[in-house]
């Protein structure tokens, strides 16, 4: 699988502990998030996440900030994402499930970094379960 990865200031740690665990499991990973814990506008790196996801060069994003909104709100101006904020597992997966989020926004000042690795594990191993949700999916476009 590709993934596309972006994060600010709050992210860099759970960006390279998520990193670790996608390439150890054989997924390519393309990297938009500093590297630092100096401040940075998160809208440079989570729409670089968005415009890969949008125009089929990643299969998944996945974007980090401090509370995830920030981020989240700058992928979801990009035509064809869903961008998802979740705090646990179970939020991940109801994303994909329900609404074929294609992007999970992580909130690193309010989640551990294995909670954030496990929410990623299973955002990207749940299938959309289409039926009854892709009415709904389909209204979500502007």
């Amino acid at each position: 699988m590709k993934i596309s990865i972006g994060n600010d200031h709050a992210g860099p740690d759970y960006k390279k502990a998520i990193v670790e665990m996608l390439q150890a499991k054989g997924h390519e990973v393309t990297n938009y998030g500093t590297d630092s814990a100096e401040s940075v506008d998160y809208p440079d790196f989570g729409r670089p996440v968005a415009t890969d996801v949008a125009e089929g060069k990643a299969d998944f994003g996945i974007i980090i900030c401090g509370s995830g909104n920030g981020i989240s709100m700058t992928a979801n101006k990009q035509s064809k994402v869903r961008a998802a904020l979740c705090w646990m597992k179970e939020i991940a997966v109801l994303a994909r499930q329900h609404n074929d989020a294609n992007i999970i926004s992580i909130p690193a000042r309010f989640t551990s970094i294995p909670q954030a690795v496990e929410m990623v594990e299973a955002f990207l191993n749940t299938e959309f379960e289409g039926g009854r949700h892709q009415n709904r999916v389909d209204k979500i476009s502007c």
